[in-house]
């Protein structure tokens, strides 16, 4: 009892002893650490140091180099290579420079402040800049929790000339901690001795909103984002509001889309995040009035392709899917998808049809090659979209084609290793895939229709073979859970090839596929497109309307 009662004395007491010094000291009592985040990669200093390239050993003649400074937004854990599904937006910012005129190093560490960055790794950073480079700073995320204890890495928060004198209670290293805003003036004014060029950038949002419907995400402008903004102004440096750039775009995905712009938490961003912050981050650099870093970014590529169909006042019905959409679709004889022939039933008058379907493709490596990104930049409101997957997404995940995903409809998902690229993916279910790509349209305004894959010319005991326990079953899921239409287009056709079995014998289901069990022939891909047709009749889907 004596021993608690020891304890509790000497905690209040050191607890007095600390507010007590903050008072003396007239410095204001450090930020909450509200982010509550352990990082799956240890922020090794050591190791830091042997994962980065020497600070400016990517020159390229006497081209500048944009060093990137921040902290696990900007480059996750040590590695940064995602090994953990969580990704900074530094990695993937070289891609919008053009790299024979400038070049990117992201020199940032995962669990750094301005106060640890500053006395741990800038000064070699700072040895590998020269004049006329650049370097963007995004710090501001781990400014909180104790001054002189754990890991120590808070700043005096505001803009101030405060100081505080700590002795770190685990090492007994003494240190004069400063003021956010302190630091911010040091990275500045040391770049600027230089012949260089600092940009201040304001924090990337958290997964966090303001009001219960979840519209408004929470801004750092009244902190962090405010506090950067008022030294870059004073020093006569460009401030860009990456906070308010990102946020924008998050409020019109909505929540659901929101959620897996991040990974494990609601601070550290997935591929897809970490991508959204890289583009804000360059747009940002585009539209700051005259600043000459904006002269070394990559022109916007525009897509002139997809899309090219639409006629004015009247909407596109796009079909994505696999070799079953969209085949060679040339040869009378040869393999033919059925959104190369699905036109044929609607009034081209009154709507244009683009099949953007590819071969070979699951739902997964459609969207990591970039073509769903197309269909959704190209999308209107009043637009449909058919979506079709399943035949390709079984087998392996990261060996050979390395086309799967996890199996189900769920919001499972795994880190894995390629092995044909050596870079980390994280894999989610087939059904979570649907849900993305029916959410994304429905944010366009437009309107999706998922089916189930077309039947195979497979059969047991004289019945063809359905997919209702499997891909079928989890594209019906994804659409009831996001409230998509759904077209049991396995069903339809596979009832239309039994009776045809039935009735004439299997051999007269055969001239319906090509070369092999899957594939259609052009009478095949008729067939489907009917049942499309067919289904969407049975719907209150206004794309029924645009039927001949």
């Amino acid at each position: 009892m004596k021993k608690h009662i020891m304890w509790g004395v000497w905690l209040l007491g050191a607890t007095c002893f600390s507010f007590s010094a903050y008072a003396q000291n007239k410095v204001k009592a450090p930020m909450e650490d509200v982010n509550q985040v352990v990082d799956l990669t240890l922020d090794s200093l050591n190791k830091a140091k042997t994962v980065r390239p020497v600070a400016g050993s990517t020159r390229k003649g006497d081209n500048p180099v944009l060093f990137l400074v921040g902290n696990s937004t900007m480059r996750t854990g040590t590695l940064g290579n995602g090994n953990n599904g969580q990704w900074g937006w530094g990695y993937f910012f070289h891609e919008y420079f053009d790299e024979s005129k400038i070049t990117v190093e992201n020199h940032a560490l995962g669990g750094t402040s301005s106060r640890t960055f500053y006395t741990h790794l800038w000064k070699d950073v700072l040895k590998g800049v020269k004049k006329g480079d650049w370097v963007i700073i995004e710090l501001g995320h781990n400014d909180n929790g104790p001054y002189d204890s754990g890991r120590a890495r808070a700043s005096i928060p505001g803009i101030g000339k405060d100081s505080l004198e700590v002795t770190i209670k685990e090492t007994g290293v003494k240190e004069t901690v400063y003021t956010y805003g302190e630091y911010m003036r040091r990275y500045i004014r040391e770049v600027k001795a230089k012949g260089a060029h600092p940009i201040l950038f304001s924090l990337t949002p958290r997964n966090a909103w303001e009001d219960k419907d979840s519209t408004i995400i929470t801004r750092v402008n009244k902190t962090f984002g405010l506090w950067a903004k008022q030294v870059a102004k004073k020093e006569h440096v460009p401030f860009i509001d990456l906070n308010e750039i990102t946020a924008r775009k998050f409020e019109t995905f909505g929540k659901e889309k929101v959620k897996y712009m991040f990974y494990l938490d609601r601070i550290h961003t997935s591929v897809f995040g970490a991508r959204v912050n890289a583009e804000s981050a360059a747009e940002g650099i585009r539209e700051y009035k005259k600043l000459e870093l904006a002269r070394y970014l990559k022109p916007v590529e525009k897509d002139t392709v997809t899309g090219s169909t639409r006629k004015k006042g009247c909407p596109v019905l796009f079909t994505v899917g696999d070799s079953t959409v969209r085949n060679q679709d040339k040869d009378e004889n040869g393999q033919w998808g059925w959104g190369s022939v699905i036109a044929e039933l609607f009034d081209l008058n009154r709507i244009s049809v683009e099949n953007c379907a590819k071969a070979g493709r699951s739902a997964r490596t459609y969207l990591e090659e970039g073509r769903w990104d197309k269909v959704y930049n190209a999308l209107q409101p009043g637009d449909f979209v058919l979506i079709q997957f399943g035949h390709n997404d079984a087998g392996a995940i990261n060996t050979g084609k390395a086309r799967a995903e996890l199996p189900g409809a769920g919001e499972e998902s795994k880190v894995f290793l390629m092995e044909a690229t050596k870079t980390y993916d994280v894999v989610y279910t087939f059904g979570w895939y649907l849900r993305k790509f029916i959410r994304d349209v429905q944010e366009k305004g437009a309107i999706p229709i998922v089916l189930s894959h077309t039947p195979r010319n497979m059969w047991d005991n004289n019945e063809i073979q359905r997919n209702t326990t499997s891909f079928g079953k989890w594209t019906r899921e994804a659409a009831e859970a996001t409230g998509a239409y759904f077209i049991d287009l396995n069903k339809l056709s596979a009832d239309k090839l039994q009776q045809i079995g039935y009735e004439q014998g299997l051999k007269y289901v055969a001239p319906y596929f090509c070369k092999d069990h899957t594939h259609t022939s052009l009478k095949g891909a008729h067939l489907n497109a009917q049942s499309i047709a067919e289904g969407l009749k049975e719907t209150d889907c206004t794309l029924k309307n645009y039927l001949k």
